[in-house]
């Protein structure tokens, strides 16, 4: 199996939760992902390989949201639910590592359930809602709404995505458009809304634990000042890719290294 990949399910209250695990190391790393229109199911080999430098010395953990989830979902919820999910595989003091929505989930686990993070690595995420944020959700949600499917796929990779990027992958995102479906966007936009329910930042200095952050100064999603303004509320160590936006975790060759430097 391509680095000890795995897709497992674990069962919360009346519902179930996909997750990823790989690598061959002893030390727990909590993977977290941004908001996306598919889950992790189906993608073991994909995430094992982009993350791939970790499965050395980490045993990786990439939880997904639930599968069934209710309206009124928030992203406290979300860092309760995978606190649920740590907690019934034995992982405490793990180092976790969240990304975008991932991050903002992070950041609650970090502050409820300080036993369970030893460090924590925000990736492009924000710590309350801003102008920027609530323009981008506003306008994927009422797409989806729409049920312009295609469309939805298309926004968030102009947005995210530096030119360069968009200009030399367009014709892979086409082609992954066409895949979504109805029930991938209703699950979409309780997620989406969700973001918006991100009011951590009065409660940040309740995190003990060392902490990175790393943004991206031309960040169209959740802005770049978004990322500087944990740092210096943390006075933590942060980096900024000047050149890249929300999707630094993606084009930045060295992100990951960065990651596994300050958490290995």
């Amino acid at each position: 199996m391509f680095y000890n990949a795995k897709e497992c399910m674990l069962k919360i209250d009346d519902s179930y939760m996909d997750y990823i695990t790989f690598g061959k190391g002893s030390k727990p790393l909590i993977l977290i992902p941004g908001l996306s229109l598919r889950g992790v199911k189906g993608s073991s080999i994909m995430l094992a390989y982009m993350y791939r430098i970790f499965a050395k010395d980490f045993k990786v953990y990439c939880f997904d949201r639930k599968n069934n989830i209710p309206a009124s979902y928030n992203v406290e919820n979300m860092a309760l639910d995978i606190a649920f999910a740590m907690k019934k595989l034995k992982l405490e003091s793990a180092s976790v590592f969240g990304v975008s929505q991932g991050g903002m989930i992070a950041q609650y686990l970090a502050v409820n359930h300080p036993e369970l993070v030893s460090k924590l690595v925000l990736g492009v995420t924000l710590s309350h809602t801003n102008e920027t944020v609530k323009k981008v959700i506003a306008d994927w949600v009422d797409i989806a709404e729409r049920q312009r499917f295609r469309d939805i796929a298309k926004d968030m990779f102009k947005n995210m995505y530096s030119k360069k990027y968009v200009k030399k992958y367009k014709w892979l995102f086409s082609v992954l458009s066409v895949f979504v479906k109805q029930k991938d966007t209703e699950r979409f936009i309780i997620m989406a809304k969700a973001c918006l329910t991100c009011n951590i930042y009065d409660r940040l200095d309740e995190i003990k634990c060392p902490v990175l952050v790393l943004g991206g100064s031309m960040d169209n999603i959740v802005s770049g000042y978004a990322s500087e303004e944990i740092a210096d509320k943390l006075k933590c160590s942060i980096y900024m890719y000047k050149n890249l936006g929300h999707s630094a975790y993606e084009e930045a060759k060295d992100f990951n290294k960065r990651v596994y430097d300050f958490i290995a």
